[in-house]
């Protein structure tokens, strides 16, 4: 029993633990934020900056293509948005590989890959050949996505995965926001000259990328896998908040590989090197109810957030901005910068809210926020298509909604699907896993843009948008019944949460009761004398 005693000279305190006095005990104090781990993340999330680079420029770039080349406007529309059906090759080829010559060897491929892109693309003279350039290059985005969340959950500690696992997601948006940049920079150029140097010049973010990856290491769920272990220890050492995480990091990842926990070697004979061989089947044919919860929610995610749209704002924002009156090109493309730099700032803040407020919380924030802005968008773009005098208050509503759109999908839906879907993957089943949702995710992006122009030719650009508000409606409650929190818990610990598609929840409590009584045990019986005050 702990009590209070209160006299002239102050106040003595005492608390009840197992007869110990205070000094037996430490203050437990948070660790500081790892130096190496956060090294890591960057120079691999730099990978991303690829895909981001490639949808800013090409929005401003399609501009001028489209007078020069003399296409369409399906074929602007095949042309922005068929990359992101051709990286579904790269993200398939690259589970196999990764899980062949490891993570950071892939993300080299990546950038090899995107840097023969960008020069087809900055060097093509005809539709044709762009899109041989276009093809070349999403092989090479394909890689990138995938990889870079792979690697950045592995070598992560549980403190900061969240906000570490979120950069790939922030270094989409910084690339999206040097496209804007490189748009607005170039067009001062000739026209048939200006867009071709947009393109190519994204050849050299390649090749700062493939130097930065020789500084990383290899992941250690990789070399474990291989049988490493003296190569995955050092790693894990480095990238671990403590020695003790260290030691429970690689305990945890022995098991998963099935490798005995006594081993102290520094190579191991691992059973059955498989690089991806039967893991379809048991993630696709015979999954289990765990596998079964991850990959729905997985899938899902990633589908709802390129289904409520947004790829069409980013991709589109010239032509939302041409509708609301902005008619003069350089206008279109500052405005543009706007929308990259409001969405690279709110990308920020989400990293660091992410492992304080949690996954879901945000998730849920962000899905109900997209669903008043894209409703909102939706009715002020239609109040201008249908008015015949110029609506300032709506001109003005629609371009804050624009900018919100972008905000708000980068608190939450943008980073997180990206964290989520890595991290809830047994490593067995990571590389394949998440290379499916990267397809998902793709193929879904590609549906968006190669179809917003005509939607919106056939139910009006209002429309379409609140058709986005109807599908982010539906996201806010699949997320809410079928996704757990899984800030703060270990990967290997993902799958005693997952398996029951809405009794989740019982589960999670059960968690949080042990972890609880496992924080606070033996405190509460007999007394620590703090003494006068």
């Amino acid at each position: 029993m702990s009590g209070f005693e209160a006299d002239n000279h102050g106040v003595s305190i005492s608390v009840a633990v197992d007869n110990k006095t205070l000094a037996d005990f430490e203050v437990l104090k948070k660790p500081k934020r790892n130096k190496f781990a956060f090294a890591c993340a960057i120079l691999a999330s730099l990978a991303s900056i690829l895909l981001g680079y490639d949808i800013g420029v090409m929005s401003g770039a399609i501009l001028y293509i489209k007078d020069d080349l003399k296409i369409s406007d399906v074929q602007v529309e095949i042309l922005v948005g068929i990359l992101n059906l051709y990286c579904l090759i790269g993200a398939y080829v690259a589970g196999r590989t990764s899980d062949w010559i490891g993570r950071r060897y892939t993300i080299v491929v990546a950038a090899s890959i995107f840097f023969v892109g960008a020069l087809l693309m900055g060097f093509a003279t005809n539709y044709t050949f762009l899109m041989v350039g276009r093809f070349v290059t999403g092989i090479g985005v394909g890689f990138a996505l995938l990889i870079a969340p792979v690697y950045t959950a592995e070598v992560s500690p549980a403190s900061a995965r969240g906000f570490l696992n979120s950069f790939p997601e922030v270094f989409i948006n910084a690339g999206l926001l040097l496209g804007y940049v490189s748009n607005y920079a170039f067009s001062k150029l000739r026209a048939d000259l200006g867009w071709r140097v947009m393109l190519g010049a994204g050849a050299i973010l390649s090749v700062f990328l493939a130097v930065g990856v020789l500084a990383m290491p290899e992941s250690p769920r990789w070399l474990i896998m291989q049988g490493r272990l003296g190569e995955a220890k050092t790693v894990l050492d480095k990238t671990s908040d403590t020695k003790e995480e260290a030691r429970g990091r690689l305990s945890d990842i022995k098991a998963a590989a099935g490798i005995l926990e006594d081993c102290t070697d520094d190579i191991v004979q691992v059973q059955k090197q498989t690089h991806g061989e039967g893991v379809w089947r048991e993630l696709i044919l015979h999954p289990t109810p765990a596998v079964r919860h991850v990959l729905i929610c997985a899938i899902g995610i990633h589908f709802f957030q390129q289904a409520i749209g947004l790829e069409s704002v980013v991709l589109y924002s010239p032509r939302i901005f041409e509708k609301v009156g902005i008619t003069s090109s350089d206008h279109k493309l500052l405005a543009t910068m706007a929308v990259g730099f409001s969405k690279t700032t709110f990308i920020l803040v989400a990293t660091f809210l992410l492992d304080k407020i949690g996954r879901r919380p945000l998730l849920l924030i962000s899905s109900g926020g997209m669903v008043v802005i894209l409703a909102t968008l939706g009715l002020s773009l239609t109040v201008i298509g249908h008015s015949d005098k110029k609506q300032t208050w709506a001109v003005g509503l629609c371009i804050t909604m624009v900018l919100s759109s972008v905000a708000v999908f980068s608190i939450g839906m943008g980073p997180i699907t990206w964290v989520y879907s890595t991290e809830i993957f047994p490593l067995r089943l990571r590389a394949q896993g998440a290379s499916l949702g990267v397809a998902v995710n793709r193929v879904m992006s590609g549906v968006i843009s190669m179809s917003f122009i005509s939607l919106y030719k056939a139910i009006t650009i209002g429309g379409a948008f609140f058709l986005y508000a109807g599908v982010a409606l539906v996201a806010f409650f699949f997320f809410f019944t079928f996704l757990p929190e899984t800030r703060g818990k270990t990967l290997e610990e993902m799958e005693g949460l997952f398996g029951k598609l809405v009794g989740w929840r019982e589960e999670a409590k059960k968690m949080k009761r042990k972890r609880n009584e496992a924080s606070g045990d033996g405190i509460g019986n007999d007394q620590i004398q703090l003494g006068k005050i």
